[in-house]
């Protein structure tokens, strides 16, 4: 398993066992105006949806560089604090791969939105989010954001990509696992 997964500390025995996928999903925020960035995801996995910006994190990045990196490929805005605020675990039918995601709110940030290749930003109101044009399970997690709460979530979903078919989320104290933040994979030599 990837030296920087925490999924370990949150998982049964039978899904620690699985291989894990390290993704970042990061919300700017505009405090101000309580209101939310989000992107319409115009290519590849959860195309026509909109979501947080991100994606996999990179093999020699820790996985906070990853989601600020993610951020300003996808949207153009530079995250001059990053504040994680939960962790997702998805488990896909017939995909013996997890899915870690590492979900973060960004409170400063420098630059304007702009649109790209992959995402058109546009802004909601925190309490008023496309949750039908957004994925399945952002429903049952966004009250521990509005509740200014951290929290694991971990769900089960059918091949599809859409159905939940067991779900498990709880409010948690830190997201400050016994890993260091600046964690990054080991070398292989040959």
């Amino acid at each position: 398993m990837d030296a920087r997964s925490v999924a370990r500390f949150v998982e049964d025995p039978e899904h620690q066992a699985m291989p894990h996928r390290l993704y970042t999903l990061v919300f700017p925020l505009d405090t101000q105006n309580d209101k939310v960035l989000l992107g319409m995801k115009k290519r590849g996995f959860g195309r026509d949806k909109y979501n947080g910006f991100g994606g996999k994190v990179e093999v020699n990045e820790t996985i906070p560089e990853g989601a600020s990196r993610e951020l300003h490929e996808e949207s153009g805005l530079v995250a001059k604090s990053l504040n994680q605020c939960g962790l997702l675990l998805f488990y896909f039918e017939n995909d013996p791969v997890a899915m870690e995601v590492h979900v973060f709110l960004v409170h400063k940030y420098e630059g304007t939105a702009v649109e790209s290749d992959e995402m058109r930003p546009q802004w909601f109101g925190t309490r008023d989010m496309p949750f039908p044009l957004m994925w399945a399970d952002d429903s049952r997690w966004w009250p521990y954001v509005l509740k200014d709460q951290k929290f694991v979530g971990q769900f089960w979903l059918k091949a599809d990509q859409a159905t939940i078919t067991r779900e498990r989320h709880f409010a948690v104290d830190s997201l400050d696992f016994p890993l260091r933040k600046d964690a990054k994979p080991k070398s292989r030599d040959p």
